[in-house]
């Protein structure tokens, strides 16, 4: 059974961060130092457990008023293609809609755009190397998510 949880300790943020660093460092070869950077103090982060295994990590932060961006997402290797990805996006997907956010961008590397595209985020940029890596922008409107919740609540 997978969890999700919202980061709140400083055990949760190392444990994110040692995920973070299997996939981007060790795995795909992005340096330490971009990895890492300024925004970790002040975003929003989140994990996924299998039992007490941290499997999977993100982040997300206001980038703009009422605009947040996703980064950071990972799954272990030998959980990828079990729908961890899809557990983590609508994770902090509903806290973005929690928190009055109307847009999510983020940035996808390019071999991943068609899972977020099962995920309605659009392609809004020409492709760009992100620490040597083909990414594109990608955005999501969260104005629909919104009424819908407004309507279950009413």
């Amino acid at each position: 059974m997978y969890t999700v949880e919202k980061v709140e300790t400083k055990q949760q943020l190392e444990l994110a961060f040692k995920v973070r660093k299997k996939v981007f460092v060790d795995e795909q070869g992005v340096p330490e130092h971009l990895e890492l950077d300024e925004y970790d103090k002040t975003a929003t982060h989140f994990i996924i457990l299998d039992g007490d295994q941290v499997i999977a990590a993100a982040r997300i932060r206001e980038y703009e008023p009422k605009v947040g961006k996703i980064e950071r997402v990972c799954v272990l290797s030998e959980y990828r293609g079990k729908r961890i990805g899809i557990l983590m996006m609508n994770e902090v997907e509903k806290y973005a809609i929690e928190n009055n956010f109307s847009k999510l961008k983020l940035n996808a590397q390019s071999y991943a755009i068609p899972f977020y595209e099962k995920l309605s985020y659009v392609v809004s940029s020409p492709e760009f190397l992100d620490a040597g890596i083909p990414h594109r922008s990608m955005e999501k409107s969260l104005l629909d998510a919104h009424s819908s919740t407004e309507k279950l609540a009413n």
